[in-house]
């Protein structure tokens, strides 16, 4: 036991050093980020390399699981790695100075690497990795000269004829001059010099948080100026039946801040609305055009309500949400640069659309420019887009999932075939084209819950956008479809609310919902997963009635 404690007292000064070393590489990166941009810092870079190199399972895994937490998952994950190289690279740096360094310059090399890889990388986004771990190297030898045991030399320490002397390490060796290891290490030499590093690296850290932040006050600013048009034409009023206002049902009109977001950003842009502009090129375009955001508010534009919905929502998921947008209808935008679709001769049969941080995604140019209210958005219920939506500028089209639609951040379109081009999802194995799935949810009572037997109100949403929602019915057990009451509808672009009053009885039971669409179509019973275009089944939950 005593062997090992001393084996663990001994390390202890190295695992210091490797972590006050890894400490004082991040808070660096993070001060040269604040200075080049904050998504260049060593962190995003490596977890946006790691984010494009998921296969789609994980990924689908990891928005399943931890929701929109998942990129929060990922960083602390990044961080733990960090940790346990600083540990392990800080328990070799006394005796082995030299790999010691060398290996956290290696990590930052690695975080070079994954900066480059970045789709709107620019050269200067390797300065953040690159000083960071010479300076996390510099540090590590620093500390680890003073971590290992020092000889007596017969030179006292500090004069104080204390009789503890300590010797002078040699040079580039990683051992004290005199190879004995009967001699005492200078601890509050080495603590102080420690604390004082970090110290230091905590606070280029938070200064490098501080200019991160001031780089998008200009982003800010242009948002909180924007005054947005009043619609050349607004969204018809919203039925009056359309809300139920049953106690636990997902509001008709999602505000923004519980709105979803599912996107690949560890860095949110915060992009200036007075610097944005959006390009339009590509084949069968008779002109290709840029717009500032001044240019999209002076067009006439549209206000609907539209519901959107992520392909990673499972069956009954939360990755969907009703809000009225305000924006340019893209056909016509497209109409200007002389597009026609493929039914009218046009060469073009994708329109991919491109954000500032690099994403593609591929919509149809029929689905565009089909008469349906596809839009570049600049307005969300009533304000501007959040940053978290893609300010200043995002397209929508409705009845199609976000992933081949909904490009937040967009600064590009360029109008291509599938053939030529596959965008980043397609890249990874989800499917060119897809339409929304009919699909139905049951709001409450909520999965386990304990009602009191008699009248249970069941309760929920249906959407099948373009074809908008005709019935929805409700199973207790293996028992007959029931009708449930439905909501009013708004537009067949939006979802609707359905409510079922059931005559609950003692016991468990297990409540299941389907939808019908306006084709007639029922929705499936047939059980499939997110990938490739979007998860099918019918949505169900057991409850015990007390």
């Amino acid at each position: 036991m005593s062997n090992f404690r001393n084996i663990v007292v001994g390390a202890g000064p190295g695992v210091l050093a490797g972590l006050v070393a890894g400490f004082s590489a991040l808070g660096v990166a993070e001060l040269v980020a604040g200075l080049v941009r904050p998504a260049a810092a060593p962190v995003a870079v490596v977890g946006g390399a790691v984010i494009d190199r998921t296969p789609s399972a994980v990924k689908d895994f990891a928005i399943r699981s931890f929701g929109e937490n998942d990129k929060s998952v990922l960083q602390i994950g990044i961080l733990a790695v960090v940790v346990l190289i600083a540990t392990g690279l800080g328990l070799l740096a006394p005796r082995h100075r030299r790999t010691g360094a060398a290996g956290v310059l290696l990590f930052g090399l690695v975080g070079a690497i994954a900066a480059m890889s970045r789709p709107d990388a620019g050269p200067a986004d390797v300065l953040p990795s690159v000083i960071g771990s010479l300076t996390g190297a510099a540090v590590l030898c620093l500390l680890a000269s003073r971590a290992v045991s020092q000889p007596e030399t017969g030179r006292p320490e500090d004069g104080g004829g204390t009789g503890r002397f300590r010797a002078v390490p040699g040079p580039g060796t990683g051992r004290p001059e005199g190879g004995g290891g009967a001699g005492r290490w200078n601890r509050r030499g080495f603590l102080t010099a420690a604390a004082v590093t970090a110290g230091a690296a905590a606070g280029a850290g938070a200064l490098g948080r501080f200019l991160g932040a001031r780089r998008g006050r200009d982003a800010v600013a242009s948002r909180n100026r924007l005054v947005l048009p009043a619609p050349a034409s607004p969204a018809p009023a919203v039925p009056a039946g359309a809300r139920l206002g049953t106690a636990g049902i997902t509001p008709f009109t999602t505000p923004n801040r519980a709105f979803y977001r599912v996107d690949t950003a560890l860095v949110v842009p915060e992009v200036d609305a007075g610097t944005w502009r959006l390009r339009i090129h590509g084949e069968g375009l008779a002109r290709a055009r840029t717009y500032t955001l001044a240019d999209l508010l002076a067009r006439p534009l549209i206000e609907r309500d539209i519901t959107l919905t992520c392909v990673s929502n499972e069956v009954g998921g939360p990755y969907v949400g009703n809000a009225r947008w305000l924006g340019v209808p893209l056909a016509d935008l497209l109409d200007d640069c002389g597009v026609r679709p493929p039914s009218k001769g046009g060469g073009a049969d994708q329109l991919v659309a491109r954000s500032v941080d690099g994403m593609t995604l591929g919509s149809p140019v029929e689905d565009v420019m089909d008469g349906r209210d596809a839009m570049l958005a600049v307005g969300m219920n009533g304000e501007p887009l959040p940053f978290d939506h893609g300010f200043p500028v995002r397209m929508l089209v409705p009845g199609l999932y976000g992933y081949v639609s909904a490009c937040k951040w967009i600064e590009d379109i360029e109008l291509t075939t599938f053939d030529a081009y596959d965008p980043y999802w397609v890249k990874r194995n989800w499917a060119r084209r897809a339409p929304v799935k009919t699909q139905s949810r049951i709001d409450t009572p909520r999965p386990f819950a304990r009602p009191a037997a008699g009248t249970v109100v069941v309760a929920g949403v249906a959407w099948a956008q373009r074809r908008g929602v005709t019935r929805v019915e409700v199973r207790v057990d293996d028992g007959p479809w029931q009708d449930a009451d439905l909501a009013a509808q708004d537009t067949v672009d939006t979802w609707r609310q359905w409510v079922y009053r059931w005559q609950a009885t003692r016991g468990g039971h297990t409540l299941a919902v389907r939808a019908t669409d306006g084709t007639g179509a029922v929705q499936s019973e047939r059980r499939a997963r997110t990938i490739p275009d979007g998860a099918s089944g019918r949505h169900s939950v057991f409850v015990t009635v007390t």
